[in-house]
């Protein structure tokens, strides 16, 4: 008889499908805290802008990686897999199941199948190439990195400056292509992952977004993008939202163009996740609308697995 394993149970979709409630639903139900997979949301100085959970929720449930770093500290997916891992070794000594919630699709899959391992870069390599980007311009480093990895520059988003960069950095620092040491081959874990998957019609989707943008506002969006301005060049506000709210306070946009392109922008990213997700077809997707069949599929996992709290 198979030895029955702890659950992961993980809880993706798109931006403003409805993750939150519905994870705090799961965690409720398990007794067990939640590990957020949202890379953005682990910036203490941007809850409104990355949509973290509230106070009244993380009072609810327990959270990790919600409010855990400074917007200068330096974080990566490889990183959050080791201490994702540590978390869920030492959960799972008592506990037999545990959530995740999150779009960050790079941080969930280097919890459930692993990462690569990349060389770390050092300062003078990045400041290195992050100033031949500024002299040289992107089409210098593609051609740079079309001779030296053409493999992998046939999969790079090409207008992705910080992409480009990165596989320079690792070539520099490795001596190896990038496509060499990316295998792919996922890892070993000592627990079963059960990928739970929340999709909306498209229309309802948009809807939601474009009632999250007002919502920020409300809650005080402008003042928070305002406060961490100073801080503008750092890889934690390279992101929707703060991007286009920035270039109102430059003057060169209305607030009603720089708000309609974040809600155009957030819908583009959006796509992004759905693309990245149906790609994997280990996802068991449900109706948002429906999170009760959610639950169920929960509840019956859980038991099956003959799983209790005491």
């Amino acid at each position: 008889m198979k030895e029955s394993r702890p659950i992961l149970f993980v809880l993706t979709g798109p931006t403003a499908v409805g993750k939150t409630e519905l994870s705090l639903q799961m965690a409720e139900f398990l007794r067990c805290p939640i590990i957020s997979a949202d890379s953005r949301q682990m910036f203490a100085d941007i809850p409104i802008g990355t949509a973290a959970p509230t106070a009244e929720e993380l009072a609810r449930v327990p959270h990790h990686f919600v409010g855990n770093l400074a917007l200068t500290d330096y974080y990566s997916a490889a990183r959050f897999e080791e201490e994702a891992l540590a978390i869920c070794q030492k959960h799972f000594e008592t506990h037999n199941a545990l959530v995740v919630s999150g779009g960050s699709m790079m941080y969930v899959d280097a919890l459930c199948r692993g990462i690569d391992i990349l060389p770390t870069i050092s300062e003078e390599v990045r400041t290195h190439l992050y100033a031949r980007l500024e002299t040289e311009g992107l089409p210098a480093l593609l051609r740079e990195l079309e001779e030296r990895d053409p493999e992998y520059m046939a999969r790079v988003d090409t207008q992705n400056a910080k992409r480009v960069v990165h596989a320079l950095e690792i070539i520099y620092e490795s001596g190896q292509k990038v496509s060499e040491l990316l295998t792919g081959k996922p890892k070993e874990r000592p627990f079963d992952v059960i990928k739970i998957g929340l999709q909306r019609p498209r229309e309802e989707l948009f809807e939601r977004i474009n009632v999250r943008v007002s919502q920020m506002v409300e809650q005080g969006f402008l003042e928070e993008a305002k406060r961490v301005l100073p801080f503008r060049e750092l890889n934690a506000l390279n992101t929707v939202g703060y991007k286009e709210i920035f270039r109102y306070f430059d003057g060169e946009w209305p607030l009603d163009m720089a708000l309609d392109r974040m809600r155009k922008n957030t819908r583009v990213f959006a796509k992004k996740q759905m693309t990245w997700l149906n790609k994997d077809t280990s996802v068991c997707w449900f109706d948002a609308n429906k999170p009760a069949e959610v639950m169920r599929l929960v509840q019956e996992k859980y038991w099956l697995n003959g799983q209790m709290y005491s």
